[in-house]
């Protein structure tokens, strides 16, 4: 079974940046599936709200997978409502643990009004580094274009939005797997 995904085109999917800057958070992320060297879709939504609407969460890698990831973290949050950190906990405890979850390839961005955190299959949940400007994350095949933006940008007097759009941008300029279809969401 390995060896027929091997032998499958790479699937590269996206750049996904969070900001949080003066008490806005914002994730934003592009509209581009590619599989190898053909771009499959431009409009796809990566960026979405989860459980009530006040949850926004970005995702890069397999499609599939991370509906997976995102059905998973809507049941922790049911579980473990207002409790961002907790049902991220839990989930990658499940995503580590549990056989199948354990062969999803994606990574998300998740955040609320309080928090904002990167996870990944590793069994991660990392909440990015706040300077005095905000914080900044990325993640996908233009992540460290968009992060290095976004880090550039975050002291400046832009807000949450204008710095990840911005930053957006300046991937999709760099990442062939990244587009301008932007996708905003904001809490």
């Amino acid at each position: 079974m390995d060896s027929d995904r091997e032998k499958s085109p790479l699937m590269h999917a996206t750049t996904i940046i969070l900001v949080k800057k003066q008490g806005e958070t914002v994730i934003a992320g592009d509209g581009q599936v590619s599989l190898g060297q053909t771009i499959m879709k431009g409009n796809a939504k990566k960026v979405r709200r989860l459980g009530k609407g006040d949850v926004i969460a970005g995702f890069a890698g397999a499609t599939a997978d991370a509906f997976t990831l995102f059905e998973r973290l809507e049941t922790k949050l049911e579980q473990y409502p207002g409790q961002l950190t907790r049902a991220c906990v839990e989930l990658a405890k499940d995503w580590r643990m549990d056989r199948y979850l354990r062969r999803l390839e994606a990574m998300m961005l998740v955040a609320d009004r309080q928090v904002g955190l990167v996870l990944t299959g590793s069994g991660d949940v990392l909440e990015p580094e706040t300077t005095e400007g905000g914080a900044v994350a990325a993640i996908g095949s233009g992540g460290n274009y968009a992060l290095a933006a976004g880090r550039a940008l975050i002291d400046t007097e832009a807000d949450a939005e204008t710095i990840a759009r911005r930053a957006m941008n300046i991937a999709a300029d760099i990442c062939v797997y990244t587009n301008h279809n932007i996708v905003v969401e904001k809490i």
